[in-house]
């Protein structure tokens, strides 16, 4: 019997999973390692701190994504033997693996930052990417009557890129229902030299900022944070001082990536772009946050790279060639407040531009422009997640990206 192990039950792992083990020869057995119990659905995350109350249907047991067939071992990992193919288990006996997945994620590193962890800590600082953060920061939010609140990112990359100028718009909207949007400054802090890191993208979303009276203070590299005196420091001395500050914490990869050198210095995994493959390691491959491409840490680019990395695996399998068929697709909605949202497509190659997506003439969603439609997209996504993308299932959405529908804007970039 042969092996196939996936190291992680995310989003990534879980679907590579499901769209694999129907289509394994006989002779390939295929083993899921992940040490927590439940499956957390991310993007909803984003909406707890303003007075979501839906985590019931952001969890799942782990056991009930995977199909017949897969191994799920609730163990965790301590070591890779890269050399000897096999994996160092927390409580049980090493196993082997012919062909392995790193679906490892991104985790936040709030240490990594002097002072981000003080006694401030979920008292007057928080974070919205963890389910306990994003339920304490619901509770501070409700709390708040005014003053300064500033979302800082404080290096990239992390999960979702977009999401901390969703949290700002959200939150703009969230006190304007309030009624105390006149009492309260918010502040976007990031090491970016604008909004985003596309340039009309950037642009757009950056007008945004600037119609809903939110400040930017760009190219913000976060080095210190006194949470008595609540005032946020960057390395060049730069000092913002805040009521409430929102973090986006450094992410780094699974710890044990590193020490088996797969990683960089934040322990994502060198990956070939277009195959999806370990680098000067022919057995292993890498999907959905592990990697250290350029592309974006999201949930549809998982869903992306793993038809390429499902296929790539079968044809290693059979001894063929590897397709070079990832394109660094993404493709997200951005939240902006009062029942709206914009909708981004691009890759590698290609910055986010207008156009209908996914069909060029009848659309129905809207390229960078907020609709209604798109905000119910955003929404409807959870059902599309726990029922056709984790499952494995079809998309009518090609993990290539395509230019139909699109169109450079008119507006000349300053």
């Amino acid at each position: 019997m042969k092996h196939l192990v996936v190291i992680g039950g995310g989003t990534a792992g879980t679907l590579v999973a499901n769209q694999l083990i129907d289509r394994l020869p006989a002779d390939w057995a295929l083993t899921v390692l992940d040490p927590e119990p439940t499956h957390l659905y991310q993007p909803g995350l984003l909406f707890l701190p303003f007075g979501a109350q839906d985590e019931a249907r952001m969890v799942r047991p782990r056991e009930k994504t995977f199909k017949r067939g897969i191994l799920w071992l609730r163990e965790g990992v301590e070591e890779i033997d890269t050399a000897g193919r096999r994996i160092i288990l927390s409580h049980q006996e090493p196993i082997p693996y012919d062909l392995l997945v790193l679906a490892t994620g991104s985790r936040i590193c709030p240490e990594e930052t002097e002072g981000l962890l003080g006694q401030a800590w979920q008292k007057s600082i928080f974070d919205f990417y963890t389910l306990e953060g994003a339920q304490k920061l619901r509770a501070a939010l409700k709390d708040f009557e005014g003053g300064r609140l500033v979302v800082n990112v404080v290096e990239m990359p992390i999960k979702c890129p977009v999401a901390p100028l969703e949290f700002l718009f959200l939150a703009d909207a969230y006190f304007t229902r309030r009624g105390i949007r006149d009492r309260v400054e918010l502040v976007y802090a990031t090491p970016l030299d604008g909004a985003f890191t596309k340039p009309v993208a950037s642009h757009l979303l950056g007008s945004m900022l600037e119609e809903k009276g939110i400040r930017v203070e760009s190219e913000f590299n976060a080095g210190s944070v006194d949470g008595e005196a609540k005032v946020l420091q960057s390395w060049d001395e730069r000092k913002i001082p805040f009521d409430l500050l929102v973090t986006v914490p450094t992410h780094k990869g699974a710890h044990f990536i590193e020490a088996a050198g797969l990683g960089d210095e934040l322990a994502f995994v060198a990956t070939e772009p277009a195959t999806l493959k370990a680098k000067e390691h022919d057995n292993v491959f890498v999907l959905g946050d592990a990697t250290d491409l350029p592309s974006s840490k999201a949930g549809s680019v998982a869903h992306f790279q793993g038809s390429v990395v499902t296929e790539n695996l079968l044809r290693a399998i059979h001894g063929r060639s590897l397709t070079e068929g990832f394109d660094g697709h993404s493709n997200c909605f951005i939240e902006s407040g009062f029942g709206k949202a914009m909708l981004i497509d691009f890759n590698y190659d290609v910055e986010p531009l207008p156009g209908k997506f996914p069909w060029p003439v009848v659309g129905p969603m809207q390229l960078l422009k907020e609709t209604r439609l798109n905000h119910w997209g955003k929404l409807a996504f959870r059902w599309v997640y726990w029922n056709a993308l984790l499952p494995g299932r079809s998309l009518p959405i090609s993990h290539r990206m395509s230019m139909a529908g699109k169109y450079k804007p008119e507006f000349v970039l300053p």
